[in-house]
């Protein structure tokens, strides 16, 4: 999972132009790829997620999935990977935050419809406001008319989605319906593990102990604590180590 550090991908789908006026300027994490994600009990939805990458082709994989989940479970993480994936392909793809776009034109939606794929994120931000909802429905009719791929993602199972526009919550779940598990402390220590092998971190099991022993429980929160202490290890010039942590903390 990422760490929300500002690490972003100048040559990945960053900037898209949608239509002939909108311009959607999100920056995607370069941190966030399939293979900085440790998957554990989300095996599926991230296989699922790849098969849709693949659709171009090998003609297998859903045309849309709904990922769901408390908060620091990845979903961020995960729409921004496949974002990336389209992106090494060569296809065109779009991460749309809502959250970032609420207070927007509705339009956003109506410009998206052309693209390989398009990521929704934040959907709960937009249930029971009307023009919203009209864009989303026409979004996924539009994607699934085209062939095109789509991927919704919120923090509620989408049956307790509370929708003003009728048909909007069956075409919510046209497609596989995941829910994101949170991880537990093994599955913690091991999505640490996997963050510092892509970065270069040389990591031990101590460390990350330590990690999970003293600081926020939340995935979230730890990884941008390692990303911090990295940085300081090597202005230092030491190793990543518990003494080193402890030297840190108490300075």
């Amino acid at each position: 999972m990422s760490s929300g550090r500002d690490r972003t991908n100048p040559n990945g789908p960053s900037m898209i132009t949608a239509g002939s006026q909108l311009v959607l300027n999100v920056r995607l994490s370069s941190e966030a790829t399939f293979g900085a994600y440790y998957s554990g009990p989300n095996a599926e939805a991230v296989n699922s997620l790849a098969a849709m990458a693949n659709r171009s082709t090998q003609g297998a994989g859903e045309s849309q999935l709904y990922l769901w989940g408390a908060p620091a479970t990845g979903k961020t993480h995960l729409l921004q990977a496949l974002c990336q994936e389209f992106s090494r392909r060569d296809m065109s793809s779009v991460y749309l935050p809502l959250r970032m776009f609420e207070s927007g034109d509705t339009e956003i939606l109506s410009d998206l419809g052309g693209l390989a794929l398009v990521c929704v994120d934040d959907l709960d931000v937009m249930m029971s406001k009307p023009e919203w909802e009209l864009g989303l429905f026409n979004l996924i009719n539009v994607s699934r008319q085209a062939g095109h791929s789509l991927v919704l993602a919120s923090q509620q199972n989408p049956s307790h989605l509370r929708t003003g526009l009728a048909d909007l919550g069956s075409r919510l779940v046209w497609g596989p319906v995941f829910k994101l598990q949170s991880l537990d402390d093994n599955g913690k220590l091991n999505a640490l593990r996997a963050h510092a092998k892509q970065r270069g971190i040389v990591f031990s099991d101590e460390v990350g102990r330590y990690l999970l022993n003293n600081f926020p429980r939340d995935l979230v929160s730890l990884l941008q604590v390692l990303d911090r202490l990295d940085e300081r290890s090597l202005a230092a010039k030491r190793r990543l180590t518990v003494p080193f942590i402890k030297s840190v903390l108490s300075g």
